[in-house]
């Protein structure tokens, strides 16, 4: 096989061969065949014609090229115009969907503004001043103040009130209730109110301590509007006792003594005498509750050699709470209480014969037979004389351990006395001394 190198110089040596045979032969036939000038003429006019021809053609083609062109060039121009005028129109086209969009959210901000406002404060003033009724309910918190109080205007910012609450330990001490607060007080100003308790007049019911039911009657018509008699007529015992068990045992279907005496707040509630005695009642309730009464009984028993009721200890309360004018009274009262009731000894009370009069006593009073008169009966009363305070009841649960027989309490003196004369002493001293 031959190299590549070899081969190459066979293929030029070849080559250059051929190139001089060709030249050779084409001398030759020129020489062998020479043309007549007709014969050149006749060449020189085709060759005009087929120049012509090829010009013609030339120009032809020349023509369309430059119409291709030229459309080529109208076809470029008319896109590159397209795309100018997209392009110029592209920034009003968007223009014109912002605007769109827009009016679009003005719209629905203008129609439906608590999609936009859902998560912003809203921030309003009101004017200062004003009167405004709150009713706080029972076991209401913090929060749920804040929010009656904000509701309501008193108040603006929830957290600046609970930093007051904190500042006074007020947490535990605020009440239930109704309130008339004034628009544009501090926060320090209501948190006070608040721990003062209710303060709405027109929702409260004012009940002082030794009303019988007929005064008790009395003060709410004053103060509520509600009928006396309507009153007097709804406080039986046998409108209540299946549902107050301690009401089981007491006389003449009276709730005399338990109409516990309190301020009420109304606030919210249906105003009706069933709702005000039941108020009461729920009150006797949570207040007596509280007391040891079997304690009592059992070591009245053991120092006076008495038996005696929870009803019993609500008469002698109820006496206790018309004859002492002091705290300091109401233990010793109640020691001459027992201590005449241990040996049989009539109680001797000018009070339980004015729950009969309804006002002072005289003498022939003492002598009217009812059994009311301590005078002539011995023993207790029929039933409380009147509404006791919680003190009063704590007294006749402890009296204090003395001899004494006699009291005289007036506004100047409070005398008591273990035998008939000294207690004649301090009459004649209080009277002419």
């Amino acid at each position: 096989m031959p190299t590549s190198q070899d081969n190459s110089q066979g293929r030029r040596a070849a080559h250059f061969s051929n190139s001089s045979e060709q030249g050779g032969a084409s001398r030759t036939r020129r020489a062998a065949t020479p043309r007549s000038a007709t014969s050149r003429a006749a060449t020189r006019s085709s060759a005009r014609t087929q120049h012509a021809a090829a010009n013609q053609m030339s120009e032809r083609t020349a023509r369309a090229t430059k119409r291709a062109a030229a459309a080529h060039k109208r076809r470029s121009q008319g896109a590159a115009n397209g795309a100018s005028k997209k392009n110029r129109a592209f920034p009003f086209i968007m223009l014109f969907v912002v605007l769109a969009v827009m009016g679009v959210v003005g719209v629905a901000y203008l129609t439906v503004p608590k999609l936009f406002q859902r998560n912003q404060p809203v921030e309003e003033e009101y004017p200062s001043g004003e009167e405004v009724v709150v009713t706080v309910p029972d076991g209401a918190g913090g929060a749920q103040i804040a929010q009656l109080l904000i509701e309501n205007h008193v108040i603006s910012d929830e957290n600046v009130f609970y930093q007051e609450i904190q500042k006074q330990n007020a947490d535990a001490s605020m009440k239930s209730g109704t309130y008339l607060f004034i628009t544009g007080a501090t926060p320090s100003e209501v948190v006070r109110q608040l721990v003062s308790g209710p303060n709405a007049t027109q929702y409260q019911l004012k009940l002082a301590e030794g009303l019988t039911i007929s005064r008790t009657a009395a003060s709410v018509e004053d103060q509520l509007g509600i009928s006396a008699d309507d009153f007097i007529e709804q406080a039986k015992a046998s409108n209540y006792v299946d549902e107050y068990p301690f009401l089981d045992n007491v006389s003449d279907d009276s709730l005399e003594g338990y109409l516990f005496a309190k301020t009420y707040d109304l606030g919210g509630k249906d105003i009706t005498a069933d709702t005000v005695i039941r108020m009461m009642l729920d009150q006797y309730k949570a207040e007596v509750g509280t007391l040891d009464m079997d304690a009592a009984r059992d070591a009245l028993r053991e120092d006076y050699g008495i038996e005696i009721s929870d009803y019993g200890l609500l008469k002698v309360a109820s006496i206790i709470e018309k004859e002492a004018v002091t705290d300091e009274d109401r233990p010793l009262v109640a020691s001459v209480i027992y201590n005449r009731l241990s040996i049989g000894m009539a109680i001797q009370s000018d009070a339980t014969m004015m729950y009969v009069t309804g006002g002072e006593v005289t003498a022939s009073d003492l002598q009217t037979d009812s059994p009311y008169n301590t005078y002539l009966y011995t023993g207790l009363t029929p039933t409380p004389i009147c509404s006791p305070s919680l003190a009063s009841i704590q007294a006749a649960m402890e009296p204090a351990e003395t001899k004494y027989l006699y009291f005289f309490i007036n506004d100047k003196v409070h005398q008591f006395s273990e035998t008939y004369e000294e207690h004649q002493q301090a009459i004649n001293e209080s009277l002419y001394g």
